[in-house]
């Protein structure tokens, strides 16, 4: 197979989606590799790096879009890339469909077959392509929280582990997933009084039993999620629902309810993010104020630490890279469930019930689509 890997356009995005180690393993494997040129620079991977794993380098994305059979990036399509996909193409990346009509429509217009990172899941009910990034965002949130928090850009001027005779900061995270366990450890390690809101007493009881000296946990009903968040310096949204927008948690009036100068983090932003206030902004210029309260609200908070996040990525994806071009895309996700669930969009069909639901559009079963 032919597969090529165009450079991130996304603002503010230096990761890449194929690492030199990863084109050495689909070149070894007798596959053709075409990279952008400068692709991944931004990770540290210089072009002849890429060169002597086995790659060719060519100048244009036009070139890689033109050429290739599967598309591997790390960030959904931007428009100039969508309206490059053809039919029988394989746009394997995240996509985050369910915020997004307008990708969605143009994706369904291309007439390619688009598997999104962020659906593939494995035997355990788990998000093998999402966790790497989810970790990474994990632990960088209470990191760009601690600076928003700090008076010079609008926070409340509170030291997160305070100082002896002060008082630690406060900080609350919602959701005790991938995303929201490493949050409570970075933050925990930073001295602050850390608070895991979640929904399921196993997770909560499996945090308690090995987290418990470090943060604490609570169910996170409405009342005690608005009591939490009105006495917090920091609330960190760590929430997900699978392929699905995600749940509004903190609404606009609580905002009153809060400190000044409190700071919200919105790692959920991908997905629409988990706080009424929250819209997406970019590492160029990522926070902003809504009623005296700071969002930092950025979409690809991972790409700030671009070539662990690019290494981290490639260790997840690289399997199911190579299932794809040694079995082709049928063959591989009819023979590997978890793989199937990928799969967005086909052929001018959406293929996810979740975004299909999410954007009130008609939704062809994955099986069905592996037919047509």
């Amino acid at each position: 197979m032919l597969i090529g890997c165009p450079r991130e356009i996304k603002p503010q995005e230096f990761r890449v989606g194929i690492s030199p180690a990863a084109a050495h393993e689909a070149a070894a494997a007798g596959h053709s590799v075409i990279i952008e040129a400068g692709a991944g620079l931004g990770s540290g991977f210089t072009d002849d790096d890429y060169r002597a794993a086995g790659a060719a380098i060519v100048d244009t994305a036009t070139e890689i879009f033109a050429r290739a059979e599967m598309v591997v990036k790390v960030k959904e399509p931007q428009a100039v890339e969508r309206k490059q996909l053809r039919e029988g193409q394989v746009l394997f990346t995240y996509l985050h469909l369910a915020p997004d009509p307008e990708q969605t429509r143009d994706l369904l217009a291309s007439g390619a077959t688009c598997i999104a990172y962020e659906t593939v899941t494995d035997r355990m009910g788990g998000l093998p392509l999402l966790a790497p990034m989810s970790e990474v965002a994990g632990r960088l949130a209470p990191q760009v929280g601690a600076w928003t928090l700090q008076k010079a850009n609008g926070g409340r001027g509170v030291l997160m582990g305070g100082v002896p005779g002060v008082l630690p900061a406060r900080v609350v995270v919602i959701g005790g997933g991938v995303v929201g366990t490493h949050a409570a450890r970075i933050a925990a390690g930073m001295g602050a009084d850390v608070t895991v809101l979640d929904r399921s007493l196993p997770r909560m009881r499996y945090l308690d039993d090995v987290y418990g000296g470090t943060f604490k946990t609570a169910y996170s009903s409405a009342a005690t999620t608005a009591e939490l968040v009105a006495e917090a310096d920091m609330v960190i949204g760590a929430v997900l629902i699978p392929g699905a927008a995600a749940p509004k948690l903190v609404s606009r009036a609580q905002l009153s309810t809060m400190k000044p100068g409190a700071v919200l983090v919105d790692v959920a932003i991908d997905q629409g993010g988990c706080f009424e206030t929250s819209h997406a902004t970019t590492h160029a210029d990522p926070i902003y104020e809504v009623d005296g309260i700071m969002h930092y609200c950025v979409a690809n908070m991972p790409g700030a630490v671009a070539r662990t996040s690019t290494q981290a990525l490639g260790n997840a994806t690289l399997p199911f890279m190579m299932a794809l071009a040694n079995k082709g895309w049928r063959v591989a996700c009819a023979e590997d469930e978890h793989l199937l669930n990928g799969l967005n969009v086909h052929a001018g069909n959406l293929t996810y019930a979740a975004v299909g639901t999410a954007l009130n559009l008609p939704v062809m079963a994955a099986r069905e689509a592996l037919r047509a």
